[in-house]
C-alpha cells in the first residue's frame, strides 16, 4: 500500500527506535527525565524563545495555548478551517470557555484588516477577542504557506488590540523548507509556537510549545489540568531528537514529491490545488465522489483521504519517487475504469 493518507502514518526508523530504545529516562513529572529536558531546551533555542514543555499531542498544544493565554468568555481568532475549530472536538469552548471567530479566507491566511475588523476590546455585550491563532502550514487550505510579511502584519494588527498571538506550527518545518525562512522569525512575533513530531519529522508522537517562561509556567499547569503528565516521556522525547537530528533537512525531498505529484494529476485532467509544501488536493473524476475516488484507489493500493469534497495525498518519508509514480499510474487505471 502506496500511503498517502496524512503524513502522521509515518513509521519510526531503525535509527530512530534504536535512540528510543536507548533513552535516558526519568519522572518527567518530577523535571527528572533528563532526554525530555534536553528536548524542551532544543526546541525553545531553535524557536528563540525562554522554555518550552513537551506534551503527548499536538492537538494538547493547541488547548493548551489557548488556555494559557485566553479568559473564559473571551473571542478567540482564527481561520475558519483551522484544525483548532474543525479537528478538536470543540476543545477550545469545552476546555477554556472561550468563543471562536472564524475568519473565512481562500488559502487559510487572513489579512490584517480583517483581523482589525472582528477585534473587540470587549464590553456587558460582547467579548474581548483576547487571541489569534494561526496555522503553519495550513492543512485543509492545502498545506499552504504563509507569507511572512503578511503573517507579521497580522501578528502587528493584534497587538494593537493588546492580543496575543499563537501558531499552531504542527508543519512549521515543512514551511521553512518551503520558503526558505528560518523557524526564528516565523517564531519571533508570536507568544508561542509549537512544532509536532509526529509528521514530516517521523517519530511516533509528541510536540513542543515554546514562549516565554511566564507563559511556559502556565501552559505546564494546564498540561497536567488536562492529562498530559507523563513518567518516562524521554522515550517519546529520544525520538524527537533524532527527528530534529536527522529528518528535517530531507522535508524538501516530500516536498519535491507532492509537486510531481501534483504535476502528474493535473496533466490527467483533475483539479488540483497546487502544491505549496507536502500536500496535494485535488477534486475527483467527473462522475465519482470523492468517497468513492478514495475507495476505488484504495483498491489499487493507493490509500488517500476524502475532505470536504476533495482528495487529500500527503508526502512524507514513507513515500518514495517510485512511490508517487506508482500512485500516478494507478489514478489512471481508476479514471479509466469509472
Amino acid at each position: 500500500m502506496i500511503d498517502l493518507f496524512s503524513d502522521t502514518h509515518t513509521l519510526p526508523s531503525d535509527g530512530m527506535r534504536r535512540a528510543m530504545a536507548e533513552a535516558e529516562v526519568g519522572d518527567e513529572q518530577l523535571g527528572e527525565d533528563p532526554t525530555t529536558r534536553r528536548l524542551e531546551e532544543r526546541v525553545a533555542g531553535l524557536l528563540g524563545k525562554e522554555a518550552a514543555v513537551f506534551l503527548p499531542t499536538g492537538s494538547m498544544c493547541n488547548k493548551v495555548a489557548i488556555a494559557a493565554l485566553t479568559k473564559p468568555g473571551d473571542a478567540v481568532v482564527c481561520d475558519h478551517g483551522a484544525h483548532v475549530s474543525r479537528f478538536e472536538g470543540g476543545g477550545p469552548a469545552v476546555l477554556s470557555g472561550v468563543l471562536l471567530e472564524p475568519i473565512v479566507t481562500a488559502k487559510g491566511h487572513f489579512t490584517p484588516d480583517q483581523v482589525r475588523a472582528v477585534m473587540n476590546r470587549g464590553n456587558v455585550y460582547q467579548p474581548r477577542t483576547s487571541l489569534v491563532s494561526l496555522e503553519q502550514t495550513h492543512n485543509l487550505a492545502g498545506g499552504t504557506v504563509w507569507p511572512i510579511d503578511q503573517y507579521e502584519a497580522v501578528c502587528a494588527a493584534a497587538r494593537e488590540f493588546d492580543a496575543s498571538v499563537y501558531t499552531d506550527g504542527a508543519r512549521l518545518f515543512n514551511a521553512v523548507a518551503a520558503s526558505g525562512i528560518p523557524a526564528l522569525r516565523w517564531s519571533a512575533p508570536v507568544d508561542a509556537i509549537w512544532v509536532d513530531f509526529s509528521k514530516g519529522l517521523g517519530g511516533p508522537g509528541g510536540a513542543a510549545i515554546a514562549g516565554s517562561a511566564v507563559f511556559v509556567a502556565a501552559a505546564i499547569r494546564f498540561k497536567y489540568l488536562f492529562g498530559g503528565g507523563m513518567r518516562q516521556s524521554g522515550i517519546l522525547c529520544a525520538a524527537a531528537l533524532y527527528g530534529l537530528d536527522h529528518n528535517v533537512e530531507r522535508l524538501a525531498d516530500d516536498h519535491a514529491n507532492a509537486a510531481r505529484l501534483a504535476s502528474g494529476l493535473a496533466d490527467l485532467g483533475l483539479g488540483i490545488t497546487p502544491a505549496e509544501s507536502n500536500m496535494v488536493f485535488c477534486s475527483p473524476p467527473n462522475g465519482m465522489t470523492a468517497t468513492a475516488f478514495s475507495a476505488a484507489l484504495e483498491k489499487e493500493g493507493v490509500r488517500a483521504s476524502a475532505l470536504g469534497g476533495r482528495i487529500r495525498m500527503v508526502t512524507h518519508l514513507g513515500v518514495t519517487t517510485a512511490d508517487v509514480e506508482a500512485a500516478i499510474v494507478a489514478i489512471v487505471r481508476v479514471i479509466k475504469a469509472r
